[in-house]
């Protein structure tokens, strides 16, 4: 039998700005697909030492192909949240990274969810396998 790989989860401090608001005062749920995506983006550099432009190096690329969001409860102007990003598997071909944001104020879940990345050839713009050595790098 062999054992289910287990990954890391990481967690970045962001605040809702004034840009992030929609017409019923508190934050677009569209915001929340960007919060996901900058704590990615700065996590790969800080937490892996792979930043996404190491992957571009390389000739690769990550692309969302399926995004699911649960939304809880609002965020507002001026609140501080915790993004927490883990992936949950990964695979030749790419990953599902989970996902959730709690206001860091109330210590509630605002919601959750997960990403299916996909790796692709930034020559072809065509999916590609997953090279080992990264699938190591996001193992413990």
């Amino acid at each position: 039998m062999t054992a289910t790989p287990i990954y890391s989860t990481f967690e970045t401090e962001l605040r809702v700005r004034p840009d992030d608001i929609d017409m019923f005062q508190h934050v677009h749920n569209s915001k929340y697909f960007d919060y996901v995506l900058a704590a990615r983006y700065e996590q790969m550099e800080r937490c892996y030492g792979m930043a996404m432009e190491k992957f571009m190096e390389r000739g690769f690329g990550w692309v969302v192909r399926t995004a699911y969001v649960d939304y809880k409860r609002a965020l507002t102007m001026g609140d501080y949240f915790i993004v927490t990003t883990g992936i949950e598997t990964i695979d030749d071909k790419g990953c599902r990274v989970k996902f959730s944001i709690k206001n860091k104020a109330t210590n509630k879940i605002c919601c959750d969810g997960w990403f299916d990345y996909t790796m692709i050839d930034m020559a072809t713009g065509r999916g590609a396998k997953v090279p080992q050595d990264i699938i190591e790098l996001y193992s413990i």
